[in-house]
């Protein structure tokens, strides 16, 4: 790595990376505050998506009887289509003006989605309708991560990059926590929680995550609007004017301005990025609908008990964060990401089913039209509260499918629980060095798209395979994409370094 006398290596996890003499200088504590804002706007932008995930299947089987899996499937991926295209938008946008106007315009759309997805409940009927519109609208306002994202690459310095998207990443892992474990304990509300009739809202389990998050909102508008302030930094960490402006060091800016971007690095940084996101997409997708399969989980207690474990790997993504910040600066980005991708394939491998214990079945009650079947009908007719659990008859594959051990999927948990999070920093810490000096709000809307491209798609994927032909095939065609995403760094490895070091104004 080059070495720049601008920043301190051991940084703490949200310390200011640079020199006690910059450290009382007001610019340096203004840009850090700045970026402190960013870091939490990333963190609610987190929370906002993960406090319903484990709730959204039962939250949909509860409101409209007509839903399937497959149609999960679309309402997870209608947040990230909303998001892809916002974010070029958005991008586009912070290029020309203050980053403070589309923040506060993205966040009033994110919090006025989750108010309406609290109310979807409401018609009569096409119910799981307005529950993939609000889906999607809140990923619309979290178009602004592309913002977040262009804002910290430009107000960091090459040395600081690393450390600084590592926070970010933190901030967003522990969004990543809190948001299923609070849904975890508004799960005791229960399903039908308390009327509030002046308003005509159902608070329960369902909608008060939302509502939260609607809350989470307003309080991330107030941080913009009175803490939030233009900072750019050069690569060497010299402070400039703010990115809509023309800096005093002209010549410098102008030299770096007519250096050429490597469009092969920025096209292979944005299929990796897809392929990551494109994995972790499935895997909080299927995560659910899975346990419920092959553990014979109740809807409450699929909500709870993966709400745990989506938390207790949100606070193992924050020890990786912390190990990818030295390793980094021992061994550089890119091996990190490297064996990121290797963990990841051998998490999903380690999924796949085997032995010859197979999951319980629905169908044993059901549509059957001997004597016994009708006693059973008549039994369950009086007790109706009684919820079917287990792998549903119409999935054909369960009858022929090993069931997935629990062992096995907690270890596969652990697995994607530590490759993820180095994937993710590592893509877009790569990223922007490939990018340099240059204005990155539009790049990193087309990176941010890619993502959210990524998690339209894999549900929609994940859903239609595993429901038709079962995890067997859903979890091989991962491991091939794997395969391949590490056949490609490997093919491009020499492509992926620092725009300074490809023109070489630093060693790497």
């Amino acid at each position: 790595m080059s070495q720049f006398v601008d920043s301190d290596d051991t940084t703490p996890l949200l310390g200011d990376d640079a020199c006690s003499d910059d450290s009382r200088d007001e610019d340096y504590k203004s840009r850090w505050r700045s970026i402190r804002v960013m870091y939490f706007t990333m963190f609610l932008s987190s929370v906002g998506f993960t406090i319903v995930i484990t709730s959204l299947w039962p939250y949909l089987q509860r409101i409209d009887e007509s839903v399937n899996a497959s149609f999960l499937g679309w309402v997870v991926a209608a947040y990230s289509l909303g998001q892809m295209l916002a974010s070029p938008i958005f991008g586009l946008w912070s290029n020309h003006r203050q980053r403070r106007e589309p923040l506060v315009c993205s966040i009033l759309i994110n919090l006025s989605a989750n108010i309406y997805y609290a109310y979807a409940y409401l018609p009569k009927d096409n119910n799981k309708f307005h529950i993939l519109l609000s889906r999607a609208f809140v990923g619309f306002g979290a178009g602004n991560v592309a913002v977040v994202r262009s804002y910290v690459a430009g107000a960091t310095s090459l040395k600081e990059r690393t450390s600084a998207m590592a926070n970010m990443s933190a901030c967003q892992a522990l969004g990543f926590i809190l948001g299923p474990a609070l849904q975890a304990c508004l799960s005791f509300i229960g399903e039908h929680g308390v009327a509030v009739k002046f308003i005509d809202l159902q608070l329960n389990m369902y909608t008060a995550p939302a509502l939260l998050a609607a809350a989470f909102g307003v309080i991330n508008i107030l941080l913009v609007v009175f803490l939030l302030r233009e900072h750019r930094v050069d690569e060497r960490g010299k402070h400039l004017r703010a990115i809509n402006y023309t800096s005093e060091d002209g010549d410098y800016l102008h030299e770096e301005a007519e250096e050429s971007i490597d469009q092969v690095a920025v096209l292979t940084s944005n299929i990796l990025f897809f392929i990551v996101m494109f994995i972790f997409a499935v895997f909080e997708t299927i995560a659910t609908p899975l346990s419920m399969d092959m553990f014979a989980w109740t809807r409450k207690q699929a909500v709870l008990y993966n709400g745990i474990i989506i938390c207790c790997i949100g606070f193992e993504s924050i020890l990786v964060f912390l190990v990818v910040k030295v390793a980094s600066q021992r061994v550089g980005d890119r091996p990190v990401l490297l064996a990121g991708l290797a963990i990841i394939f051998c998490g999903f491998f380690i999924l796949l089913p085997w032995g010859n214990h197979y999951p319980k079945i629905q169908w044993a009650d059901i549509k059957n039209h001997s004597l016994v079947t009708q006693m059973s009908a008549a039994t369950l007719g009086s007790n109706s509260s009684l919820e079917p659990t287990g792998c549903p008859f119409q999935q054909t594959w369960c009858q022929y499918t090993p069931a997935i051990h629990l062992a096995q999927f907690i270890s596969s948990d652990i697995l994607i629980g530590i490759g993820y999070p180095a994937c993710n920093v590592m893509s877009y810490t790569l990223y922007s060095k490939i990018l340099g000096p240059k204005p990155q709000g539009v790049y990193m809307g087309w990176l941010t798209a890619s993502g959210s491209g990524a998690r339209t798609l894999g549900p929609v994927f994940v859903s239609q395979v595993y429901t038709i032909l079962g995890p067997r095939w859903a979890f091989s065609l991962i491991c091939g994409m794997m395969v391949g995403s590490i056949i490609l760094l490997a093919a491009l490895y020499h492509r992926l370094i620092a725009f300074s070091i490809r023109h070489g104004r630093t060693e790497e």
